[in-house]
């Protein structure tokens, strides 16, 4: 009697032990906290001034799918001249308010060789209709000041691997900062085009491009600059952990 039950009770052990790693499995799977890093753009420019700089744009962040830290830095060095022509820190909170978008809130610290400004920040980010890629934000300084920065993004995609990214950043001002060089009104855009090539399933992914960086009105008079444009060629790569 007890040899042949002995093969019913090992089953049964086996089968439970079988449901508990399952069950770990699937809490894994489900994890409610998850992170990542990711640099859109990291590059190496040069302007069709012979000026040559590195510029970088990435981000990482920390959370669930209802409320998520997130931690953005952008910037520009000037190879030439060894020195920071810009570097912003952006420090936000972002949940979601719909099923494309998100709202954000924080703090952004901008600390270049020259004068540092530290801001407010309320902004939106996700997908709009036609699949462009959405990020909006609205300004406060701590002088003061208000603007709001636009920037907009679009993939073409050729292969599964080979794509072309557009994208568009522009800064409008509502008041003058004539400290760090700022005129009222459309301040400046940044436009580009990446032609990029996916080598390990999106976590590496090469390109090479063009960029076009533009400032208008005040915010020229105030640079001193007659034309107020540069074009760069540009080569980096985009990055995901």
């Amino acid at each position: 009697m007890t040899l042949r039950v002995l093969p019913y009770l090992i089953a049964a052990t086996c089968g439970v032990a079988s449901g508990l790693v399952s069950a770990e499995e699937r809490d894994f799977q489900t994890a409610k906290y998850f992170w990542g890093v990711q640099f859109e753009e990291l590059e190496y420019r040069y302007s069709n001034d012979d000026e040559e700089l590195g510029a970088w744009d990435g981000s990482a962040y920390y959370g669930s799918d209802e409320l998520k830290f997130r931690w953005r830095t952008k910037g520009e060095y000037l190879a030439d001249d060894n020195t920071l022509e810009s570097l912003e820190n952006h420090f936000l909170l972002q949940t979601p308010v719909s099923d494309f978008f998100d709202l954000k809130a924080g703090v952004r610290a901008d600390t270049p060789e020259d004068e540092n400004r530290t801001y407010g920040v309320l902004g939106i980010a996700g997908l709009a209709p036609y699949w462009f890629e959405i990020d909006a934000d609205l300004y406060i300084s701590n002088k003061g000041k208000a603007s709001t920065e636009l920037d907009l993004e679009y993939e073409l995609l050729f292969t599964n691997r080979l794509s072309l990214s557009l994208g568009l950043d522009a800064t409008v001002a509502f008041s003058e900062d004539r400290d760090i060089g700022v005129g009222k009104g459309l301040s400046s855009t940044e436009l580009g085009a990446r032609l990029r090539y996916d080598l390990v399933d999106r976590l590496f992914s090469p390109y090479i491009g063009i960029v076009n960086e533009r400032v208008y009105g005040d915010t020229r008079k105030l640079a001193g600059e007659d034309s107020g444009e540069d074009w760069f060629a540009v080569v980096g790569a985009q990055i995901v952990f």
